[in-house]
């Protein structure tokens, strides 16, 4: 079974967003199912880094729709995202010097995500569905991950 289901409550309503959200989950249980099956620390790296890079990616893209809408609280969300990236890279450093922290980064994207999606996102959310339109998204997402 999976370590983290994804749980309907945890959608925005925004397709792409809810998309991007599902893919973290999927990655925080890739990484789950290699601690479990006691993969090498080569693959948890390799799901570690793919992880990072995907959120990242999410978070350039999540300010650009708040952006594009004029969301006014843009600036402490992106404080929000700054404080994860470099919570995730500190762990990260800590892997790569080889200390064992896939258990933490696991449980803490599970934490972190829910409650940013919860309590974070869900403001953003009205003004970025009223600025949404197809050609917007299309090209956004083209620009951000190819």
């Amino acid at each position: 079974m999976a370590f983290w289901v994804w749980d309907n409550g945890l959608n925005t309503g925004i397709q792409e967003i809810d998309s991007q959200h599902k893919r973290i989950v999927d990655y925080v249980n890739q990484l789950d199912e290699a601690i479990a099956v006691n993969k090498t620390n080569e693959r948890i790296g390799v799901i570690l880094d793919d992880l990072i890079d995907y959120t990242y990616s999410h978070f350039i893209f999540e300010e650009t729709l708040m952006e594009q809408a004029g969301y006014p609280m843009i600036d402490p969300h992106k404080k929000l995202h700054e404080a994860f990236r470099n919570r995730v890279q500190s762990l990260k450093t800590r892997f790569d010097r080889g200390e064992d922290v896939a258990l933490i980064v696991r449980s803490e994207l599970k934490v972190w995500l829910t409650n940013h999606i919860k309590g974070d996102d869900v403001f953003y959310v009205p003004s970025v569905k009223k600025s949404l339109n197809p050609s917007f998204m299309s090209r956004t997402l083209k620009n951000i991950f190819g």
